[in-house]
C-alpha cells in the first residue's frame, strides 16, 4: 500500500505519553504524512497543542461516547482510531462493530481478560509461565490470613484491586519494624506503603460499604521491566525495557534490553489472551532474579516511544495493521537504547500556545 497521508483519531491526548505517541506516528519509516485528530475528556488537555485538530469526548462509559467518536471521524476524515487510555480501550473494544473506521485495539474479551490482574495471573499459571503467588480475598480476615501466608509482617506483600487504572488501589504492606532511622532519613516517603492494620482502617471507612475484591500477591523486590509488543497477521515482536527510574508510576529513564525470556513470556501470553496491535506487559524480578508478571496494558503504553529508539516502531506497526497493510519485517535484535524523560512545560494564553520549554 502506498503511504502518503493518514489521518488518525488519537484519544486521551492529555495522557503523559502523548508526546511520545505523536512522535512515533510522525517518525514512521514509510514517510507517511500523519494528520492527528486529538481528543480528550478535558478541554485543557496538553496534547491539544500538538495535534492538527482537537475535540473533547464524553466519558467512555456514557451512552453517547461511540456516537461521538463516529461523528468526529466523519467530520475530520479519520482513517482509524488509536486509543491511549484504559477506559477508552475498554469502551472501544466492546463496541468494535459500531465504530465506522478501524480501531487499533484487541477484541473485547481479550481486553477484559488482560485488564483483570487475577485473570492474567491465572493465564500465566495455566501456561506454566513465571507469576507471583497470589490469592483473591473478599474480607479483611481473609486478607490478613493470606498476607501472613505470603510472609507478612517479615516480608512485604502487595495488595491491589483486580481491575484498576494506573496505581489506584495499589498498596505494599510492610511491618512496622521495616522503618528505622536510616530509612527515615535516607528515603522519600511512599504513599503506597502501609501496614495490614493501616489498610484495615482505610477499608473500614465508609459505613455500609461492602468489602472490595482484592488481589494479594507476593512482593517482588527486583528490577522492573515493561515490554512494548505488537502482534499482527504476519509479524509479532516484543521489546523489553528496564525501568531504571520510575516517578509516580511513569518511566523517567528506561533502557531497551535484550531479555529473550521476558519477550517470550509476553508473546506466548498475548497469543493465549488473543491480543493484537500494540500493547504492553510489565514484569518484576523476584528475590531469585526470576521475572514474574505484574500486569498487562492492552493499549499503547505511556513510554512506548522507547521501542522506536530500540529499532521497532510498534505504534506505527499497529496503525498499518489496522489499515490493512500488515507489517512483516521486524528487527531481529533490539538496539540497547536508553530513553530519558524530563520535566517540560507549556505557556498558554487564551487557549493558544505561547511557547514550550
Amino acid at each position: 500500500m502506498p503511504w502518503k497521508r493518514v489521518s488518525v483519531l488519537l484519544t486521551g491526548v492529555g495522557a503523559p505519553g502523548t508526546r511520545g505517541t505523536i512522535y512515533s506516528l510522525r517518525k514512521n519509516a514509510d514517510g507517511a504524512d500523519v494528520r492527528i485528530i486529538g481528543t480528550d475528556l478535558r478541554e485543557d488537555a496538553v496534547g491539544r497543542h500538538w495535534v492538527s485538530e482537537f475535540s473533547t469526548l464524553p466519558p467512555p462509559e456514557s451512552g453517547g461516547y461511540i456516537d461521538e467518536v463516529n461523528r468526529l471521524c466523519a467530520r475530520h476524515g479519520a482513517d482509524m482510531v488509536l486509543p491511549q487510555t484504559t477506559r477508552e480501550t475498554m469502551a472501544l473494544s466492546a463496541s468494535l462493530q459500531k465504530v465506522r473506521v478501524p480501531v487499533a485495539v484487541s477484541a473485547g474479551a481479550a481486553v477484559s481478560r488482560a485488564n483483570n490482574k487475577f485473570e492474567l495471573l491465572r493465564t500465566f499459571e495455566g501456561l506454566d509461565l513465571p507469576h507471583p503467588r497470589y490469592f483473591m480475598v473478599r474480607s479483611m480476615a481473609d486478607l490478613a490470613k493470606r498476607a501472613r501466608q505470603l510472609g507478612y509482617p517479615h516480608s512485604p506483600v502487595a495488595v491491589k484491586p483486580p481491575v484498576s487504572f494506573g496505581s489506584r488501589g495499589f498498596r505494599v504492606l510492610r511491618g512496622e519494624s521495616t522503618w528505622d532511622r536510616r530509612r527515615f532519613l535516607a528515603e522519600k516517603p511512599s504513599a503506597v506503603e502501609t501496614t495490614l492494620e493501616g489498610l484495615g482502617k482505610i477499608l473500614g471507612r465508609g459505613s455500609g460499604s461492602r468489602f472490595p475484591e482484592l488481589l494479594v500477591t507476593e512482593f517482588m523486590p527486583g528490577v522492573e521491566y515493561s515490554v512494548d509488543a505488537f502482534v499482527g497477521e504476519k509479524a509479532q515482536v516484543a521489546l523489553p525495557r528496564r525501568r531504571d527510574e520510575i516517578v509516580n508510576g511513569i518511566s523517567f529513564r528506561a533502557t531497551v534490553e535484550d531479555r529473550e525470556d521476558v519477550a517470550r513470556y509476553t508473546l506466548r501470553a498475548a497469543r493465549e489472551l488473543g491480543l493484537r496491535y500494540a500493547f504492553g506487559f510489565q514484569f518484576k524480578l523476584d528475590s531469585d532474579g526470576v521475572p514474574k508478571v505484574l500486569e498487562c496494558n492492552p493499549r499503547v503504553q505511556g513510554t512506548m516511544v522507547a521501542s522506536l529508539f530500540g529499532g521497532v516502531n510498534v505504534i506505527w506497526m499497529a496503525v498499518k495493521e489496522a489499515l490493512g497493510d500488515p507489517p512483516a519485517a521486524v528487527r531481529a535484535r533490539p538496539v540497547a537504547a536508553t530513553f530519558q524523560r524530563f520535566w517540560g512545560g507549556l505557556g498558554v494564553a487564551d487557549g493558544s500556545l505561547i511557547d514550550e520549554i
